[in-house]
């Protein structure tokens, strides 16, 4: 390894002197009075080199820079840069100029010192490149710069940037921000208000928003009956997200009776302000189609979401069913042929809704199917009393349907509104025109070019949607028979698990609208029914769970394929157990795991499986891993848990609140 010129000046050095000790001894053994001589002369040169030192550094540095050469051909023309520069020889100091040594030396001399003393942290490798490195030192901030090293040599040059940095950062940190606030519900809550109420309400809600929004240097503007919009600066924006958006808290802690919540959306790091606003707009519709309670930000980068601790408030108000099933009837007379899909793995909510959409096509008289793969499903007894019944064509594979895709085909999108959850992505990708029903909280991966957007977040069920719809739709002659309605309360009761969770009085007008039809829950019961071997794997399932921070985890090598429904059962077997708020069951299937996941509503089950990727509702969520084990997910698990957790404490709890 090369060392640097100083090491071999100190080197000579020390070798120069150990041959003058030779000789003075070998003259004072010759000559033994030489010897008191000749270490009197050394004494005096030593303390010549200590007094002079300062001055002899000096003097050798201002040869080094050229200054003795001034107004000659010999001038360096480096000496006269205005700008502080110095040259290295393998991280050592042997030159500098005037500019460097009165900003970073004091005006001293430190030649054949290691770099790194004068500049700590430099880089060199850094400093090469086209952007350089930026210091800190001589009470400033300063970009390096280098050329390109040869023979150990390489030149630096030196530029000060304090005061464009702290422009920069000041530029930065006054960049602005627009936020979208909406009171969600606010036409329920105050419909059967009277006006004192209603005002003694809103003056609570501005009061808290106003002072929020008052600790910034923005403003608040207050621009419909429940919606505002407010504009901030970036690092009020940082406080607030160090707050965790406590305004959210705040807001239900109003008043517990009325359950109040409040949506936010972010617009942030826009070109300009139309640009920040459209994005906070977009923010704010994908926190509603989340069910509300919560702030969304959109950056470049994507979406991050804070709080939706609570549960969706239910609409009373029918109105949006009429209107979206007006549209859909019109979508689809003007559309050639009509397919409808579900999610992967599609369960009985999934089907029914498909098949009841299929209803309205068929009550328009569009040629229309649903696409599903029948090896692949959870809703295989449903699928058989339709082939019993002699409507095995209502079904079709994905594969079978891409060549009959036509510019003028409507996909109709239920039970799901994400792109990796669909049954077949490249029959939505052949599809111009598509149309999403669902009752699952919005991810980041929803699908971005539907025509019509049906999201409920407080529905039970996809069904329950349809249903709904099925009401406006046709003459009395053009009700769905007692297999279609039949169907739709399957799915209804699966997603509710009986009615006994998240069911809306919504919900039961559904349901008896579906009884009015002949549906038979005796005979919705036996769609439920499982084989021996279900049963058995069920059992294996639960058994084998552990408990871990109020969540049941059972973990599961590959199961037969026959046994697919026995991993949703056994996580809604496992909140029947005490102390259990959430259940999760990881299966291995291949190279991936599929993971699903309930809870009781104490727990959020779609906020921690979207840290793995997944998603769904606040009592059902799901997700599939790719090349991973089970026991990695189950890491990954308890991690998302824990994390869910801490930010739950950090919290305040939520007030009950009905639907």
């Amino acid at each position: 390894m090369k060392k640097g010129p100083r090491w071999e000046l100190e080197l000579f050095t020390a070798a120069l002197a150990l041959l003058s000790l030779g000789l003075a001894l070998l003259a004072g053994w010759q000559q033994p009075w030489n010897l008191a001589g000749a270490a009197a002369l050394l004494a005096l040169i030593l303390l010549g080199i200590w007094l002079r030192a300062r001055a002899l550094r000096r003097r050798i540095g201002r040869y080094l820079s050229g200054e003795v050469f001034e107004g000659s051909d010999a001038q360096f023309t480096l000496a006269g840069l205005p700008a502080p520069a110095l040259l290295l020889s393998r991280k050592t100091l042997i030159w500098y100029n005037e500019p460097f040594r009165a900003q970073f030396l004091d005006g001293e001399d430190r030649l054949l010192q290691p770099v790194n003393r004068v500049l700590p942290g430099l880089d060199l490798a850094q400093c090469q490149s086209p952007q350089g490195q930026v210091i800190t030192a001589a009470g400033g901030r300063w970009q390096v710069f280098a050329g390109g090293e040869k023979e150990g040599l390489v030149f630096l040059t030196l530029t000060d940037i304090t005061r464009l940095s702290k422009e920069a950062e000041e530029y930065w940190a006054t960049r602005p921000v627009c936020l979208l606030l909406e009171v969600d519900g606010y036409d329920t809550i105050t419909g059967d208000m009277k006006e004192s109420e209603r005002a003694r309400m809103m003056e609570q809600v501005n009061r808290l928003l106003e002072t929020t929004i008052g600790r910034y240097e923005g403003f608040l503007s207050r621009i419909s009956s429940c919606r505002y919009i407010a504009l901030i600066e970036e690092r009020d924006l940082e406080d607030l997200q160090e707050r965790r958006f406590d305004v959210l808290d705040k807001m239900r802690q109003l008043d517990d009776n009325m359950g109040l919540t409040l949506s936010i959306g972010v617009g942030r790091g826009g070109a300009s302000l139309a640009e920040c606003q459209e994005w906070a707009r977009q923010s704010l519709d994908m926190a509603l189609g989340r069910g509300g309670d919560q702030a969304a930000m959109k950056t470049e980068e994507g979406f991050s979401f804070y709080g939706g601790v609570s549960r969706s408030i239910e609409k009373q108000s029918k109105v949006r069913s009429r209107i979206v099933a007006g549209a859909l009837t019109e979508l689809i007379r003007n559309s050639d042929s009509v397919l409808i899909m579900g999610h992967k793995m599609s369960d009985l909510d999934s089907v029914g809704s498909a098949l009841g959409v299929l209803h309205i096509c068929q009550t328009c008289q569009v040629p229309a199917a649903v696409v599903l793969r029948r090896g692949a499903t959870l809703a295989g007894s449903l699928i058989r009393e339709f082939d019993k019944a002699g409507l095995e064509d209502s079904f079709i594979e994905p594969e079978k349907v891409l060549d009959a895709i036509t510019p003028d085909t409507l996909l109709v999108v239920v039970d799901t509104c994400l792109k990796h959850r669909l049954e077949s992505l490249e029959v939505y990708q052949q599809c111009r025109h598509v149309a999403v029903i669902d009752h699952h909280r919005r991810a980041v991966d929803a699908i971005d070019n539907a025509v019509i957007w049906y999201q409920e977040p407080y529905a039970s069920s996809a069904c329950e949607l349809v249903s709904e719809m099925l009401q406006y739709v046709g003459e009395k002659n053009d009700r769905p028979t007692q297999l279609e309605a039949e169907a739709l309360l399957a799915g209804i009761m699966l997603d509710t698990r009986n009615f006994g969770l998240h069911t809306g009085v919504r919900t039961f007008e559904a349901a008896a609208y579906l009884r009015r039809l002949g549906a038979s829950t005796e005979d919705v019961k036996a769609l439920f029914a499982s084989t021996m071997e279900e049963y058995a794997i069920k059992a294996k399932l639960v058994e084998a769970a552990r408990l871990y921070m109020g969540c049941a985890i059972s973990l599961s090598g590959e199961l037969p394929p026959a046994a697919a429904v026995a991993v949703p059962q056994a996580a809604n077997d496992l909140l029947t157990i005490e102390g259990v708020e959430a259940s999760f069951v990881a299966v291995q299937q291949g190279a991936n795991v599929n993971v699903s996941g309930r809870s009781m509503g104490a727990v959020n089950v779609q906020v921690i499986l979207e840290t793995l990727g997944g998603g769904g509702h606040l009592t059902m969520a799901g997700t599939q891993l790719r090349e991973t084990t089970v026991e990695e997910v189950g890491r990954r698990l308890e991690e998302a848990i824990r994390e869910y957790r801490a930010e739950q404490s950090a919290q305040p709890a939520p007030p009950a609140k009905g639907r």
